[in-house]
Parts: C-alpha cells; sequence; structure tokens
C-alpha cells in the first residue's frame, strides 16, 4: 500500500504518489477514451487516490473525463484538486467573477458537490498581486459556501510562493519539475520556509517532462542543451545497471518526507501501475549518488517561465 502524509495543517492524508490527470486532455498526444478510463481506474486500484486536475488540460476535457472515469466511485474514497485562472496557453483570467463561474463549471464536469483543494493555475504569467488582492478573498468566500476546502497557488518560479505567501494565507502550493535527480530548487529556496508557515507542500513533474526518462525528449522542452546530455549520461548509466532512470526519478521525488505528495501523469494504465510497484521498492542509494554526480554541474539549472518580473 502506499504510504500517505499529512498535507501542511489540514485534514487531509494525502498518497505520497498522486495521480494527474493532464494526460486525459490529450496534452501530449492522442489518447483513447478506454486508455483514459482504465487510467483513473487502475491509478485507485493502485491506491493512488489523490487526483489533479485543470480545466487547462485538454482545455475542458480532462475534467470532463474524469468525471465519467469517477461517476460511481464513493465519492470519500479519493481526494479532487483541480484549478482555475489558466484556460490556454495564453487566456488567463483570476478575476473574482471568472473565479465564481470557474468553480462551478469544474464542479459540474467531475460530478461533484465539492473540491478538497483548488489552486491558482501558473499564476506566473500575470502580475500576481491580483491573486493576494482578488483572486483568493474569491476563493475564501467560496470555501466558505462549502463548495471548495482547501486553496493554494501552482506554477514553476520559486519566487511566488514567498510573494504570495507573505502577504496573505493559503492552505498548500504545488510546484512542478523543481524537485527531481536534476533540479532541487523546490526543497532547497521554499520548502523550509512553506514548512514554517504550515502550508501544504505538493510536488508534480518527477520526470521533469519526460528528461528523466528514457522516452525520446519531447521538441517542446525547455530545458538547456547541457541538461539534456547529462539526463541521457544519467539514462544511459541507469540502463546498464539494469534500472529505468524513471523509477530512480520518482523514488528520489517520493523520498523526500517534506513534500506531502508528488504527482505524476499518464493515460497509460502499465505506467501507473509500475509506479505504484516503484513507490514501496527499495531506492538504490548508490546507484542514486553516481546520478547526482551526472547532474551536479547542472544541478538547478532551469528556465524562465512566465512574467520576467516573477521569476
Amino acid at each position: 500500500m502506499i504510504p500517505t502524509r499529512r498535507l501542511g495543517s489540514t485534514d487531509l492524508e494525502l498518497p505520497i504518489l498522486g495521480f494527474g490527470a493532464s494526460s486525459l486532455g490529450q496534452e501530449f498526444r492522442k489518447v483513447r477514451l478506454d486508455e483514459a478510463l482504465e487510467s483513473v481506474q487502475v491509478a485507485l486500484e493502485c491506491g493512488l487516490n489523490f487526483i489533479d486536475t485543470s480545466p487547462f488540460y485538454g482545455r475542458g476535457m480532462s475534467e470532463v473525463l474524469l468525471g465519467i472515469a469517477l461517476r460511481d466511485v464513493p465519492r470519500d474514497s479519493y481526494t479532487l484538486c483541480t484549478k482555475l485562472g489558466r484556460y490556454d496557453l495564453g487566456h488567463f483570467d483570476f478575476s473574482a467573477r471568472r473565479v465564481a463561474e470557474s468553480v462551478d463549471v469544474s464542479l459540474h464536469r467531475l460530478g461533484t458537490d465539492h473540491l478538497d483543494i483548488i489552486l491558482c493555475h501558473d499564476i506566473e504569467f500575470v502580475p500576481m498581486q491580483q491573486i493576494v488582492d482578488e483572486t483568493i478573498p474569491a476563493l475564501r468566500r467560496i470555501q466558505q459556501q462549502g463548495k471548495v476546502r482547501y486553496i493554494g497557488v501552482s506554477g514553476y518560479p520559486q519566487k511566488i510562493f514567498r510573494f504570495i505567501c507573505d502577504q496573505t494565507d493559503i492552505d498548500c502550493v504545488l510546484s512542478y519539475n523543481q524537485y527531481t535527480l536534476q533540479n532541487a530548487r523546490f526543497a532547497e529556496e521554499s520548502v523550509p520556509y512553506l514548512k514554517a508557515k504550515g502550508v501544504g507542500i505538493m510536488n508534480a513533474g518527477p520526470f521533469s517532462a519526460r528528461l528523466l526518462t528514457n522516452a525520446p525528449l519531447p521538441a517542446w522542452l525547455k530545458e538547456p542543451e547541457e541538461v539534456k546530455a547529462a539526463a541521457r549520461q544519467a539514462a544511459q548509466l541507469c540502463r546498464d545497471r539494469g534500472v529505468d532512470i524513471a523509477q530512480l526519478a520518482l523514488q528520489f521525488s517520493l523520498a523526500n518526507p517534506e513534500i506531502a505528495t508528488t504527482i505524476a501523469g499518464s493515460a497509460n494504465p502499465d505506467n501507473i501501475r509500475n509506479w505504484a510497484k516503484w513507490a514501496v521498492a527499495p531506492l538504490d542509494e548508490r546507484l542514486l549518488r553516481e546520478v547526482l554526480g551526472i547532474f551536479e554541474p547542472v544541478h538547478n539549472v532551469g528556465h524562465v517561465e512566465g512574467l520576467a518580473e516573477n521569476n
């Protein structure tokens, strides 16, 4: 069984490995309906009963398919997180009016009367003072109505978390691609600060957009060439030892006791079954040290995401 950890000061006990539903929205490839529905079923069977989605994923498709997949599943058997504010590649709206509309649309798509967590999605793409002054107060009002249990923010640059938490109270944050074998900025720059404030800490992207897998690197991957080269070298070392680098990457992210959950996404049921096995398998500490050594020259090297002022 996958272990659980408490999310900050909330009453949520989350599995250390959560299911990310972005792939259900065909964000990365075409997905068959049976694949999508089976992926959710397998995730729940394997204990990945924390599910993360967004109206941005598939421009609503991920939420719709999740609603269908979860239709006959008891609501108290899973924890559900969605987001708001980002609706297309360049379409952001964090206004109070859209907050209220977005929550109601997500509830309808997901077939539920409440969300366990809602996050302001990729806030680094907008002037963030609006999140403090307008978006979070609007979410607190919705929270008082019982539609949402806990609220937070998500994004890539580490600067965003202090900007928000220095000015207002939120329940949790979600960082992605910044606690991996190659990039540990989340743990080094933000986790101690967030823990001191009692903010729930969530991580996504342990494979860093396929960087830390044996899959061909996608053309849209934003990491610098030296990072890609180190990743290929590390993957080869793991192959030589009979290990999939994705296994080491996942286990590394899951091992941090300060991070409540790490979210990984796929519409391939076999991937999910593998992840569940890896989550409880012993970590090869010697191989980990060697791989971290390969990444040392590019440790914490990332890219700019969103507005320059937010990086």
